[in-house]
């Protein structure tokens, strides 16, 4: 019994040394992914979230055209996603994830239509922007291995 004590103990430790050492370029690349693939499928009008950024744009943006918009907003999370393979800008990246999670969370007050089918219960729509969730997880797990300004200037 020990000895499977101990051969399990060692398969532990070998399995968080893997994710201690493998999960901030995973999660990097997998960032990237999503924000440049999404990105591009908006940009070349085959995103199924379009028809929500269109009509959340309308609410929100009526001034500019949807062409308008979604090319910026392609281009703003296909940016995103390439930043996120490079640490070293990681504070602007988040900056620019912060205002765009804002952005993603909008149509479930904005157009609860949309996003909700009854209380507490999303559509498919309001799941996909609920998972946004998981993203954040991720970036804040990012963020908090940056060191701050002041632990910095201490150093």
């Amino acid at each position: 019994m020990h000895n499977m004590n101990t051969k399990l103990q060692e398969f532990d430790h070998s399995l968080i040394s893997f994710f201690r050492k493998f999960h901030p370029h995973f999660a990097r690349f997998a960032l990237f992914v999503v924000y440049f693939w999404f990105g591009i499928l908006k940009i070349l009008d085959t995103s199924p979230a379009n028809p929500l950024v269109m009509e959340l744009q309308e609410k929100t943006l009526p001034f500019l055209s949807f062409h308008q918009f979604i090319i910026f907003f392609s281009l703003y999370e296909m940016l995103i996603g390439i930043l996120f393979l490079f640490s070293k800008f990681d504070r602007l990246t988040i900056l620019l994830f912060v205002l765009h999670m804002g952005t993603t969370f909008m149509p479930l007050l904005f157009l609860p239509q949309v996003t909700w089918q009854g209380f507490l219960t999303p559509t498919m729509e309001g799941q996909y922007i609920i998972k946004n969730l998981v993203l954040i997880a991720l970036v804040l797990n990012i963020g908090a291995k940056l060191e701050s300004w002041k632990e910095k200037v201490k150093n």
